[in-house]
């Protein structure tokens, strides 16, 4: 298996960020296989949508509304509502698959990998990529 780590500045909003292209860019060459992107935080995920056209958008206010940030969380350190982040990647899960043949994501037209991050407190996440050949 062979891998990497990105890491991505989201800043103290939340944020929805496109890693298509470093996600490409690490299997370029590498044949067939699985990617797996990953996040190793406990408030952050990643999925496989479209982005652009107001996508990310609708995604974070909608997680915003279902996830509101009140006093209703048990989990209360952090900024008002923190809680809420830990409970996100229940829905928007924190690692992801994608088949890779001949070197290239096997991704939908209009798919890319996003990184989801509710956290205003965490400015800084890492995404690790693993390619597993066969």
């Amino acid at each position: 298996m062979e891998t990497t780590t990105l890491t991505i500045a989201t800043g103290s909003r939340p944020s929805a960020v496109d890693l298509t292209t470093d996600a490409a860019s690490f299997v370029r060459g590498k044949g067939d296989g699985l990617l797996n992107v990953f996040v190793p935080h406990a408030t952050a995920g990643v999925a496989v949508f479209e982005t652009g056209a107001g996508s990310d958008r609708d995604l974070l206010d909608h997680l915003d509304s279902l996830f509101p940030r009140d006093g209703r969380w048990s989990h209360a350190h952090g900024s008002p509502g923190h809680g809420a982040d830990h409970v996100m990647p229940a829905v928007i899960a924190p690692s992801i698959s994608i088949p890779v043949i001949d070197g290239r994501l096997q991704l939908g037209t209009w798919q890319s990998i996003v990184l989801v991050d509710s956290n205003r407190d965490n400015p800084k996440r890492i995404v690790r990529l693993s390619f597993l050949s066969g």
